[in-house]
């Protein structure tokens, strides 16, 4: 059984102490959060041990680690945590600052062969066959991927001041997504709209945008997001080859679809909430990660999937201002 601290006890935080208590390979240890209310009341939830001081969230009795605090903090804490010879599992992105992931990647060196990366959607049983497929050749070569993600609502504001933008928050997860299917990408493209909120607009982000990449061997990508969408959590790929595609549509609460003289297959709105969808990628992802603990070797995606997508979404942001593809190796 191994025994796993949860650093931070916000949203994020509180979705992976649930995995955690859920697992049956796992138990939750304790959990750190620097506001006592916070702590307490996540500790209290999961009769668990929680604490307001990092040191003692990495004492003993600990065996791996998830950050899931403030990606401000992300650095620091993966640091002392690998340093203490535990793995961990850090939310993206590693830090908002490329030289800032840089500079940790050269202080750790080797160890960073002990954080995996946060970016569940690798995990997430439709995407993930789409792959596997895709893998095996069942589509032939893969020649263009389409992935949309669009929230229901806008963040609140106060979320987007310290977000990092659109690219480095919200895409960045699609931004992987593309490494996954294409591997090295060498160029980004970007197009981005102010049509949703003006409060997004004030904080000088975009809150809808339209990212082309293409691949070393000539495979495009196209990434839709926006941070409004009236009918749900929208979360589609289609990876589309020589002989054919393969796609991943919505989810809905139920598989229920009318069908009269108004209209025909109408379906519920898509899922409302990115646990409501993404609950089963989170499970697996946490499985992959006590598995990774217990055995040993480099994770995937580990720390450099991380620091490749924070180039894109840098890359993409620089196409954004200047109006021109930003060739990269990522």
């Amino acid at each position: 059984m191994i025994r796993i601290a949860v650093l931070g006890c916000g949203r994020i935080g509180r979705v992976h102490a649930e995995s955690v208590a859920a697992s049956r390979r796992a138990e939750l240890a304790r959990v750190f959060d620097p506001i006592e209310a916070v702590a307490r009341e996540v500790g209290e939830r999961h009769g668990v041990a929680w604490t307001t001081d990092v040191d003692h969230a990495l004492a003993d009795g600990v065996d791996a680690v998830i950050v899931a605090s403030p990606t401000r903090t992300h650095v620091d804490l993966l640091t002392r945590a690998v340093r203490s010879g535990r793995t961990v599992l850090c939310e993206k992105p590693i830090d908002l600052d490329i030289a800032r992931v840089d500079a940790c990647r050269a202080d750790l060196g080797p160890l960073t062969d002990s954080v995996m990366l946060g970016f569940n959607r690798r995990f997430d049983p439709s995407f993930a066959e789409i792959r596997r497929r895709v893998a095996a050749g069942e589509i032939g070569a893969l020649e263009q991927l389409t992935v949309i993600s669009r929230d229901p609502a806008p963040p609140p504001s106060e979320y987007v001041a310290v977000s990092g933008g659109l690219f480095r928050d919200m895409m960045i997860h699609d931004l992987d997504m593309a490494r996954f299917f294409l591997g090295r990408v060498v160029s980004v493209s970007a197009m981005g709209s102010n049509l949703v909120s003006e409060e997004i607009r004030a904080a000088g982000d975009i809150d809808g945008a339209v990212v082309t990449l293409r691949g070393e061997g000539g495979q495009l990508a196209a990434i839709t997001n926006s941070r409004r969408c009236a009918y749900g959590y929208d979360q589609r790929l289609e990876a589309f080859g020589e002989r054919g595609a393969l796609a991943a549509a919505n989810q809905h609460a139920t598989s229920v679809a009318f069908s009269g003289e108004s209209a025909t297959g109408a379906a519920g709105p898509a899922l409302e909430f990115f646990l409501d969808r993404y609950t089963p990628a989170y499970r697996a992802e946490l499985d992959a990660f006590i598995t990774m603990t217990e055995r040993g070797g480099a994770p995937s995606p580990g720390f450099d999937d991380g620091r490749a997508a924070l180039v894109l979404a840098d890359a993409a942001e620089e196409s954004l201002q200047t109006g021109v593809a930003v060739e990269v190796d990522a």
